[in-house]
């Protein structure tokens, strides 16, 4: 295999050094592995120039053209891993590296032979740890599953090793993935790439980390209560939460989970976009996952559509004060390239929205984790919000779910009314910034007391509930250096018209140019 290596090196070393040159992208071709560990400064410049500044899109195309190889990508990557996960702490169970550069020698062998996998082909991948890649530790944050090595890989995972995937470890999650705030007594607390005295964010909080710091040039998540959305907001990147059933979650309770699964975060739009499609894709071992095909992207101007800003409920949610500032200004700024934007609000009692939620997520909460609840040695590893919402749920009927189910539908046609209207709905990401890595989550925003470990981010609730697909774009970033988001909802299954929104917005504002600097 080093023989065919040294070939292959060989063989395309003239049309790397081209690629080099005239691409303008690319300063040193690898980020030397004796780096040492540096510290993070705070501000918003564009770091250094290197393999692992490039798309994921245009290190795939690289890659399939020989431009690079899959070792020096392989080796860039964790020469930035090394230097920069102690600070962040966003990716866990790394494997070991030699095996991971065998893994890239064989592809790259692969590609010698024309052999290619696909477009994530010898790139280097770490998945959220909730979902089970075979061989790896699951540890879902928790101790009680520390040694819970994955027997077979979830859906989603089989169809990126498919592509050509390389499984270098799993991105850090609160445990259990509940709560905003992704910290665990496994693995500590993963940083916000802009400012590591910052939360990342959650449960997606390793994966948006990793990701804005270029230790991965894509990655999955997962959102129930916008875990794909709140810490892409957090750390400037893309977050999609798509359609109800676009990517197949395989759970015990296939006809009923339908508050949380899996979807794409990336650097960009087309980045996403290229993850949701591997991932997503009707599955026979779930029931109710969607047969119709994503179609492809299309240029689209902003003329084009028509957005109802529904804000903050009309009062009803809290706010941080800037956020509403930051999320106008964002769109105010498109009026010149034909956006148009109005406000609206849902005809709804938002009381009942929240108390919706509760019931569902208590009652789907209890049913997955009850079994370790009525452990008692292992109730005692459980932290203190798990346990709420198993207790939350113990007592609720089926009569209340039932109720609850219907909530939830009317909730929906509210949304439904709107549509008719409007291309999309808006509101923020986030109702507070991202805030100390070592609290746990905001007891108040403003004066207004939370009344739970997630009521911070209520403003998520509706995306969920709707099942409709739900993006996080950019605004910005406060006085403080603190980045934001808008959540951007589209029509039940209008996936591809939501990213060809997505796209049109990206190219008229310049927020995911702006990378953390760092040192």
């Amino acid at each position: 295999m080093d023989q065919v290596l040294k070939t292959t090196i060989k063989m395309v070393d003239s049309s790397r050094r081209q690629f080099l040159t005239t691409s303008g992208k690319l300063g040193a071709v690898l980020i030397a592995s004796s780096l040492s560990a540096g510290t993070a400064a705070y501000g918003k410049t564009k770091p250094s120039t290197s393999i692992t500044d490039l798309s994921a899109a245009a290190l795939s195309k690289a890659i399939k053209n020989r431009q690079v190889s899959c070792v020096e990508v392989m080796q860039a990557y964790l020469a930035r891993i090394d230097k920069y996960n102690p600070i962040y702490n966003a990716i866990v169970s790394l494997q070991d590296y030699d095996s991971l550069i065998v893994q890239a020698r064989a592809a790259d062998a692969a590609l010698a032979k024309g052999e290619y996998y696909g477009w994530m082909h010898g790139m280097p991948h770490a998945v959220k740890d909730l979902s089970d890649v075979k061989g790896i530790v699951t540890t879902s944050g928790s101790p009680i599953l520390s040694n819970n090595i994955a027997k077979a890989d979830t859906i989603f995972v089989e169809r990126l090793r498919q592509q050509g995937a390389i499984f270098i470890g799993k991105t850090n999650v609160p445990e259990f993935g509940l709560g905003s705030q992704s910290y665990n007594s496994v693995f500590g607390v993963t940083r916000n790439a802009y400012n590591p005295e910052l939360c990342a964010g959650g449960s997606s909080g390793g994966a948006a980390s990793a990701l804005a710091m270029q230790m991965l040039p894509v990655t999955d998540g997962s959102d129930m209560m916008g875990s794909l959305r709140n810490p892409a907001a957090y750390n400037n990147i893309i977050g999609f939460r798509p359609s109800q059933g676009r990517i197949p979650y395989k759970d015990k309770n296939g006809f009923y989970q339908q508050l949380g699964y899996e979807g794409p975060m990336g650097r960009n739009v087309e980045d996403t976009r290229l993850l949701l499609n591997t991932m997503a894709g009707y599955d026979a071992r779930v029931p109710l996952s969607l047969r119709d095909s994503i179609p492809a992207s299309r240029p689209a101007n902003l003329s084009e559509f028509k957005i109802g800003w529904m804000g903050d409920y009309d009062g009803h949610l809290e706010m941080e004060s800037g956020i509403l500032d930051m999320c106008t200004s964002a769109l105010s700024s498109l009026n010149s390239e034909g956006l148009i934007v109005e406000s609206c609000i849902p005809d709804y009692d938002f009381n009942r929205l929240w108390q919706t939620w509760l019931t569902l997520r208590h009652w789907t909460i209890a049913g997955g984790a009850k079994g370790l609840y009525d452990n008692a040695e292992l109730r005692k590893l459980m932290k203190p919000e798990a346990i709420w919402e198993v207790e939350g749920g113990l007592d609720i009927t089926g009569l209340e779910v039932y109720k609850a189910g219907i909530a939830r539908t009317d909730w929906y046609n509210s949304l439904s009314t709107l549509f008719k209207q409007y291309d999309f709905l808006a509101l923020p990401s986030a109702q507070v910034f991202a805030f100390d890595a070592q609290l746990h989550w905001p007891k108040k925003i403003n004066d207004k007391s939370m009344e739970s470990y997630h009521h911070w981010m209520e403003v998520v609730v509706g995306g969920t509930l709707s099942g409709c697909p739900v993006i996080n774009l950019p605004v910005g970033f406060d006085a403080q250096g603190r980045a934001m988001g808008m959540q951007v909802m589209a029509p039940m299954g209008e996936d591809a018209k939501l990213l060809d929104f997505a796209a049109a917005y990206e190219a008229q504002t310049d927020y995911l140019s702006i990378r953390p600097e760092v040192s």
